[in-house]
């Protein structure tokens, strides 16, 4: 046998060996000591969905996590964090968030608005003057709910960062100068356009209403109000204790290590790193009211709408819409070595917590099973 033959034929073999890992660890799951108020038969179906998601994907490592009557009700991990180690997943095991940092930048920018520090309908230069002046103003407001007009990344690469770049951005300001000079992709306030470079341009904003930097104010406000103590941003080179390894699955099928990602030049929109029970923790704490005022949540959570193109079903940094029959809200993302999603039911004061170590996995499929399981839902109640 030639030695690429070998070479082949043995990494298919590692694949399957890590894939019988994943899902032997998936069925024994290292459980959060704190709740065990989730029944054991609904831990017991969850656990299955999980099982038969990892298997179907090859996913080397999840955290999942339950809120129920606005409590973290139960949480745990799934197979390996860091497969060349065999160090298994937990529950406060970190993950990239990508896009679901994007909800916690839209609570500290409504705080401030809250807070009387910003006006959300004043064009960002008021906050943000290293932002230069476009043919329309820009509102916070329309950034919130991507309808700023600021492009999101290049499908070429062309004028973005690479994917597999180590170049890191020590400000706000920095970051802006990847796409500041470009044109608006539209009239602010008429077309949908999904963007996490608008969430860099907000994380600025941010800045200068608050006179804080964007990582300080969110931990004084956010995580640390909400017992999130190991969130934080995904510094690239800093050694995190419990960070996970990022993994990516080939056409083949083969599992490999993820590319290179310093995420330093979106941290609002993507640059955050979590675990199953911080981000519980974080439903809690908006169930609760204890970042935002109920009036504010309101706010936050209604739909803006472009006045030309497609109906949206986006509000201020969250999508918000009806799953199952009830009003849900919540936020997917991904990036090199990620997929996640969070999805809550405030009437029911319910929520559902989904993090892969696999980019390219749709984990939004897994909660939206998490949390029929939860709340006893069925499919015909779509």
């Amino acid at each position: 046998m030639k030695t690429s033959a070998r070479l082949a034929e043995a990494n298919r073999f590692r694949t399957l060996v890590v894939c019988l890992l994943a899902l032997l660890l998936a069925c024994a799951p290292v459980i959060s000591s704190q709740q065990k108020s989730l029944s054991t038969e609904k831990r017991a179906e969850i656990e299955k969905a999980v099982s038969s998601f990892m298997s179907a994907n090859s996913v080397p490592g999840i955290g999942v996590a339950v809120v129920l009557e606005g409590e973290p009700a139960w949480s745990a991990g799934f197979g390996m964090a860091d497969l060349e180690n065999s160090a298994p997943a937990t529950s406060s095991t970190l993950f990239r968030l990508g896009s679901i940092s994007k909800p916690i930048s839209a609570v500290a920018v409504l705080q401030l608005w809250e807070r009387g520090k910003l006006d959300l309908d004043a064009p960002a230069q008021k906050y943000c003057p290293a932002f230069p002046q476009k043919e329309w103003p820009i509102t916070s407001r329309e950034l919130l709910g991507h309808l700023g007009g600021i492009r999101h990344y290049n499908s070429d690469g062309k004028g973005d960062i690479p994917e597999d770049s180590a170049r890191h951005f020590s400000s706000m300001e920095e970051s802006l100068q990847i796409f500041a000079a470009d044109p608006l992709v539209a009239k602010p306030g008429t077309k949908f356009n999904y963007s996490t470079y608008g969430y860099t341009l907000l994380g600025c904003v941010l800045e200068g209403a608050a006179s804080q930097k964007y990582v300080g104010y969110v931990w004084e406000n956010i995580f640390k109000p909400a017992g999130m103590t190991q969130t934080q941003a995904d510094d690239f080179f800093v050694v995190i204790p419990h960070r996970t390894r990022w993994y990516h699955k080939d056409k083949s099928g083969i599992v490999h290590n993820a590319g290179v990602l310093d995420s330093s030049y979106k941290i609002p929109g993507g640059g955050l790193i979590s675990s199953a029970d911080d981000m519980a923790q974080f439903e809690a704490a908006i169930l609760a009211d204890k970042l935002l005022k109920r009036t504010t949540r309101d706010v936050m959570w209604t739909v803006l709408q472009p006045t030309e193109g497609k109906p949206s079903n986006y509000a201020l940094g969250w999508f918000v819409a009806e799953k199952f029959g009830l009003r849900t809200a919540g936020h997917t993302g991904g990036q090199q070595g990620t997929d996640t999603a969070f999805l809550m039911v405030p009437d029911r004061r319910a929520g559902v917590v989904v993090l892969a170590n696999m980019d390219n996995v749709n984990t939004n499929l897994l909660a939206d099973e998490i949390l029929k399981i939860i709340l006893d839902l069925k499919d015909n109640t779509r």
